[in-house]
């Protein structure tokens, strides 16, 4: 029964993360392009120009089918906390599910109700009203964005909650701490920076395809004016929120900043690893990480606290403990956890017998308002997460995917910064045209967009495991009790699913920039 579980757990996990890696294919291209077709609209209002309004129908079809498939996948991913993760549902909903009813009631009520004017509405209603109606889509895009990326960010960031003994669930205390957590506001400018990064790269790549051909070239060359522009300014935002997301990290996630860096031993102006081969795990050793690297002296402890010398604990650190640095080992965490998991099941049994004394102790010790039940809280239910793990090497996630993930999002993004800026400076000055290896470059950083923000959202989701809620929560405890025979069946449903929507996507896209903005206007 527990093996079963186990492989339920995993499959649901895998399911999970396929279903995410997926839909994140959609996400970034709809919040940005929402945005630059605004923003062209805006130029065919304020110039009245049939240029404009006829490059702004192109991108808007383009938009349009990436956007249906993407709420596919986003329903579908939704539904799977219910349907795989009722454990999770029920020990946080209270908090999880608040931000994920504001998204849908109000920011993708907002977004798929104007987008059918954004879409249907020419010729039908003013020029006004219609700009006004693609603002509003991009807008609601991006609220949708917000309050999914605060749900996520509670995870990483627990916050604004107490746990309710009686419910054995925890409940928001405080919704503006959970709306607005340091967690919640980074993540969201960093992943909103990047998409419209990753839109502007997609507008460049399309118009340089066209370039190539020596088609559309006015339309082309004024998208790759405004695309180029439009994500230079938000790439260098990326790397600003990125700089801000590793002192965040440092603070709440240590062990995510000490997996993504291979660190094992803690040290005080730690280095920063800019490229390195870790060596395979059955060879490394804390002191003896890396067949080789390059790094920079200090540059960790400087970015990570903002001091060059201060001390940046390492994985053995965290794990094992560090009586001198205050940090208390994962082992007993792990037992001061199950001191808190065994009052909760004294607390049940003593419920189900209707024995009030033992209920009350219970009670007394998870009362805040107690100089007992503060003092419970703060050195056993802080662990209580950890009452659940069988190891405190379950505590270290995967280093070799988090270290390799980090540096190409880190690297794919300099390259765009640079990439956006020579472009947009050929482009001026009219020899981008005749720069062919340029353009071809432009087209092969679409995909290269794609795997840098694949990657960041490997960073952020893996570099928590094994937590579903971070240091409250294990994975393992927060799937459902289903057969894994039934998870492994969906799995695969999915896979073929997601794979056939890619797969269309891809071709109607394809397909779409083949015919052109030309045909479009003959509607």
């Amino acid at each position: 029964m527990v093996s079963d579980y186990l492989q339920t757990v995993d499959w649901s996990r895998a399911q999970f993360a396929m279903t995410a890696v997926y839909h994140w294919f959609f996400v970034p291209l709809t919040l940005g392009l929402s945005v630059l077709i605004a923003m062209m609209e805006t130029l065919y209002y304020r110039t009245r120009d049939d240029f404009w309004r006829r490059t702004t129908r192109f991108w808007m079809r383009l938009f349009g089918i990436n956007f249906a498939i993407g709420v596919a996948t986003g329903l579908i991913l939704e539904f799977e906390f219910g349907t795989n993760w009722s454990n999770y549902s029920h020990f946080v909903g209270d908090i999880f599910g608040a931000p994920l009813a504001i998204e849908g009631i109000m920011a993708f009520f907002l977004e798929t109700t104007f987008i059918a004017v954004m879409f249907f509405g020419w010729n039908k209603v003013g020029r006004g009203f219609h700009l006004a109606s693609t603002w509003l889509t991009a807008v609601g895009a991006n609220l949708s964005a917000w309050w999914i990326l605060v749900a996520n960010a509670w995870m990483q960031y627990p916050v604004g909650c107490t746990f309710n003994l009686q419910t054995v669930r925890n409940e928001m205390t405080s919704f503006w701490e959970v709306a607005l957590s340091p967690v919640a506001v980074n993540k969201f400018f960093h992943t909103v920076c990047s998409s419209f990064t990753l839109a502007s790269l997609f507008v460049v790549g399309v118009s340089a395809w066209y370039l190539l051909r020596r088609r559309e070239e006015k339309m082309a060359r004024a998208s790759i004016a405004l695309a180029s522009a439009f994500g230079f300014v938000f790439v260098v935002l990326t790397a600003t929120t990125g700089d801000r997301s590793g002192v965040v990290v440092a603070r709440v996630q240590p062990m995510k900043l000490a997996a993504m860096e291979a660190l094992y031993r803690g040290e005080e102006g730690a280095p920063l690893t800019l490229f390195g081969v870790l060596r395979p795990e059955r060879e490394r050793t804390s002191d003896d990480v890396f067949r080789f690297s390059l790094g920079v002296p200090r540059l960790l402890s400087l970015m990570s606290f903002r001091d060059a010398g201060a001390f940046v604990p390492g994985i053995d650190d965290l794990v094992d403990g560090n009586p001198g640095r205050g940090i208390m080992p994962v082992a007993e965490k792990m037992a001061r956890g199950r001191v808190a998991v065994g009052e909760l099941v004294c607390y049940r049994a003593a419920r189900e017998v209707g024995d009030r004394p033992a209920m009350e102790a219970v009670e007394r010790r998870f009362d805040p308002s107690t100089p007992e039940g503060r003092a419970f809280l703060r050195d056993y239910f802080a662990y209580f997460g950890y009452g659940y793990l069988q190891s405190p090497q379950q505590t270290v996630p995967n280093v070799p995917l988090l270290f390799y993930s980090f540096r190409v999002m880190v690297g794919a993004g300099v390259f765009f910064m640079l990439l956006l800026a020579f472009v947009w400076r050929s482009n001026r000055r009219g020899t981008l045209v005749r720069q062919r290896w340029l353009l071809r470059v432009c087209i092969w950083t679409i995909p290269l967009a794609y795997l840098a923000s694949q990657a960041g959202w490997v960073l952020a989701e893996v570099g928590r495991q094994p937590w579903a809620i971070q240091e409250l929560m294990p994975v393992g405890i927060a799937a459902s009790k289903l057969p894994s025979a039934s998870v492994g069946v969906t799995f695969f449903l999915f896979l073929a699913l997601f794979s056939a929507l890619l797969v269309a996507e891809i071709s109607i896209l394809l397909r779409q920039i083949k015919i052109g903005p030309e045909k479009i206007d003959n509607e």
